[in-house]
Order: structure tokens, then sequence, then C-alpha cells
């Protein structure tokens, strides 16, 4: 039984990114022109997460400064202090709603990319760090997925709904906060993954070079 279940995980995780592929592949894209746009000319990255989307936050700072599977020159990133811990970190009643946009006013420059990622789209503390990314002349790039129990409507949640013309969001079409995890790290992937192709090229990588 307990292994059926644990079957059951990966057929969703993988049924889910088979069908999200055609869907986010264009915003993924798009995102990804908005941070080689920024890097290339001289801007960084700030990336925070709603509890533990910080993590994803912390990872993807992490190999844009160093490396993701090629070597390369480092690439400004910062991932933003939260509290992944914070059970409320990724609703309306966030421990410390305030927490990202202080660091975005401190350390935010017109022409910086805010990577923000949300689960639900509900987090306060999200949403008060956009508005400080937009009061700083930066684009956001949002991570996002359904609000629970708003169905398809519910695209991006109050975050989504802040996003200005010139920002990217990628909503996974799931309401599952694992799921919407799960395809979140995947997003990442592809970013880092892009960006390294567009400033070294497409070429095929040997698979003993890809362990870390």
């Amino acid at each position: 039984m307990l292994e059926q279940r644990i079957q059951q995980h990966f057929i969703d995780s993988a049924d889910l990114k088979y069908q999200a592929g055609p869907v986010l592949s264009k915003p993924i894209s798009q995102a990804m022109q908005a941070l080689l746009a920024c890097v290339t000319s001289g801007g960084k990255i700030l990336a925070c997460g709603a509890g533990v989307s910080g993590l994803l936050a912390a990872q993807f700072a992490a190999q844009f400064v160093g490396r993701f599977e090629r070597e390369r020159p480092e690439l400004g990133a910062i991932a933003l202090a939260g509290d992944s811990a914070d059970p409320l970190a990724d609703t309306p009643q966030a421990a410390d709603a305030d927490r990202f946009a202080r660091q975005v006013r401190a350390l935010g420059q017109a022409g910086d990319v805010l990577l923000v990622l949300s689960a639900s789209g509900q987090s306060s503390a999200i949403l008060a760090a956009v508005e400080a990314a937009h009061a700083r002349d930066m684009t956001v790039v949002a991570l996002l997925g359904l609000a629970p129990g708003g169905g398809r409507t519910s695209n991006g949640g109050v975050v989504g709904r802040a996003l200005r013309e010139t920002d990217v969001q990628v909503c996974v079409p799931h309401e599952r906060a694992a799921r919407i995890h799960e395809v979140h790290l995947l997003a990442l992937h592809c970013l880092c993954d892009g960006v390294d192709a567009q400033l070294l090229g497409e070429q095929e990588t040997d698979a003993s070079q890809l362990a870390v």
C-alpha cells in the first residue's frame, strides 16, 4: 500500500510536468531572456521565495553565481533572507510581510530583476517585494501556482494580479504545493540552462562533466 502511494507521487509529478511543458515553455523562455538581459547589462538578480520556496531561491542564486552544469564567469544573484519555517509565509498572514521588501529597497536598482516564488500566489511578503521592485523600476519574474480553492481562474493569485506587462509570470496549473514546488525547481533549472546556452552556446555536455 505504501509503495503504491509512493509510485503515485512519481506518476502525478510526471503527468503534471508533461502537461505543463507546452504551457510554460514560452513564459520560461521570456523569463530567461529577462535574466540574460539583466546580467549582460551589469545588473543582478534578487531571488526570494515564500516559506520553503526560499530554499529554491537560494539554490538558484548559488547556481547562478557559481555554476549550473558548465564552467562560466560568475553571474550576479543574491538570495534574500527569509523564514522557510514560517507556516504562514505563503499566505496573506505572513509573520513579517515586509521582510523581502526591505531587502529589495536596500539592494535593488533600476535594471535589476526580482525573481519571486510563491506556490499559492497569495503571500503578503512576496506581494510587498513585487511592489518594492516596481518602485525601484525593476522587472519581476514570478514563479507561481493556482491559489488554493480558486480553480483555474485564480491564476497566480494576488501576486499574479500585481504584475505589470513588462514582468513575466510562470504559473504552474496546479493547486497542490508539493507538485508546484517540483515544477518550480525544473523551471529554475531551465532558466540556468537557458542562460548558459545563450552565453556559452548549445554545445553538448559530456555526462561525466555534469556531476557536481
